[in-house]
């Protein structure tokens, strides 16, 4: 999950897929961040869940990273699996 064109995105990278294109959730908005809740939903229609017990691990990095003033962008991933509630 990221902040792309001013909204945060989640995105859910699929290993191994080719040139399939990643499934993509937009929460519409900048601020606030997602919430754990909303984050779960967002994952929920794109038809995958957390892993039981992971957590989400943040992490930032900046476009120059020899520039402590180049702007940072947070990264939020968690481990995902197939929503084991879809209906078959």
């Amino acid at each position: 999950m990221s902040v792309f064109k001013g909204r945060w995105h989640l995105y859910v990278v699929l290993l191994n897929a080719g040139f399939t294109q990643w499934p993509e959730f937009s929460f519409g908005r900048v601020e606030p961040v997602p919430t754990f809740t909303e984050r779960a939903d967002a994952l929920s229609v794109l038809g995958f869940e957390p892993v039981p017990g992971v957590e989400w691990e943040w992490t930032e990095y900046s476009a120059d990273p020899d520039d402590p003033a180049s702007a940072v962008t947070l990264l939020a991933a968690v481990r995902v699996r197939s929503w084991t509630g879809a209906s078959a």
